[in-house]
């Protein structure tokens, strides 16, 4: 009895040692998808009141974690019984990735007449911002899960050729650090100037290390925001271009003499384009 007991053990420590080495390979495949969701996640995650910035990316987390829930169980199914399905859910996101970020280029040079008033401002009621949150939430979780999809379909593709306990157990490892890593990360960003306050009033000295550390957080923290804006609309596009060049069979070899950050930045930023203009004609047609 002993000797089975030993031999378990064995084997539970031979698992976890090839967990741990896929886990580190499946990490390396991901960590330009998960860049890419930190950026768009950071964005989507800031311009609210600052009493409410860590309630709302609570919500957010949440949320990310449900999407997790869903997700993992599905992928396993359709990997193991109806792989066409996975690239047909793939692509469907890409669309949906690249006309968001498409619709915010459009919104940079042709803004809409109300968009300022989209935002709240501190004199705004409670009602207005709490639907405000809302809605930026909603937006949040979905374009969460969509990237959730690429980041779990990316992970198991690793795993695909090895036990099905090491995929269940490889792919959840790095679902879980998509969501914990993130946004624990998108939660240092938003609180950066919190913690400069915090650092200039350590002490009554003028000038010390602290002030200048801390005053530096809180004048960065506007330029970060800009900056992830910025940032977030980019990955959405290359995120989307590269699902179409990984995923579709006759988008392999287009632009192919281009770098493959750029083409897949051109292919995500064409198909945003032509389904932010289809919308829009969706949209005035039926106005």
């Amino acid at each position: 009895m002993a000797s089975g007991l030993f031999a378990l053990l064995d084997d539970v420590a031979t698992l976890m040692d090839d967990v741990a080495t896929m886990t580190k390979v499946a990490a390396k495949k991901t960590a330009g998808i998960l860049g890419d969701d930190l950026a768009v996640n950071a964005e989507k995650s800031s311009g609210f009141i600052s009493s409410r910035e860590l309630p709302v990316l609570w919500a957010i987390t949440k949320g990310s974690f449900l999407n997790k829930v869903i997700i993992l169980p599905v992928a396993f199914v359709l990997s193991a019984f109806l792989p066409v399905a996975v690239t047909v859910i793939l692509v469907i996101g890409a669309f949906y990735l690249a006309y968001e970020g498409a619709e915010k280029i459009y919104e940079y040079f042709f803004p809409h007449p109300h968009a300022k008033e989209e935002v709240p401002l501190k004199y705004a009621s409670k009602k207005e911002i709490l639907a405000y949150e809302k809605e930026k939430i909603k937006s949040a979780v979905l374009t969460d899960f969509i990237l959730s999809v690429e980041i779990v379909i990316i992970a198991l593709g690793t795993v695909v050729e090895e036990p099905l306990l090491t995929q269940i157990l490889v792919t959840t490892a790095i679902a879980l650090l998509a969501t914990v890593g993130v946004y624990g990360i998108v939660a240092l960003i938003i609180r950066m100037d919190e913690f400069g306050l915090r650092l200039i009033d350590l002490n009554e000295r003028q000038d010390s290390f602290s002030d200048k550390v801390g005053n530096l957080l809180v004048q960065a923290l506007p330029y970060v925001i800009k900056s992830l804006a910025v940032i977030g609309t980019i990955a959405l596009l290359l995120v989307a271009g590269g699902i179409f060049t990984h995923n579709l069979d006759f988008m392999h070899d287009f632009l192919h003499s281009l770098p493959a950050l750029l083409r897949d930045f051109i292919v995500g930023l064409l198909a945003g384009a032509a389904v932010l203009l289809l919308v829009k004609g969706v949209v005035a047609a039926w106005k």
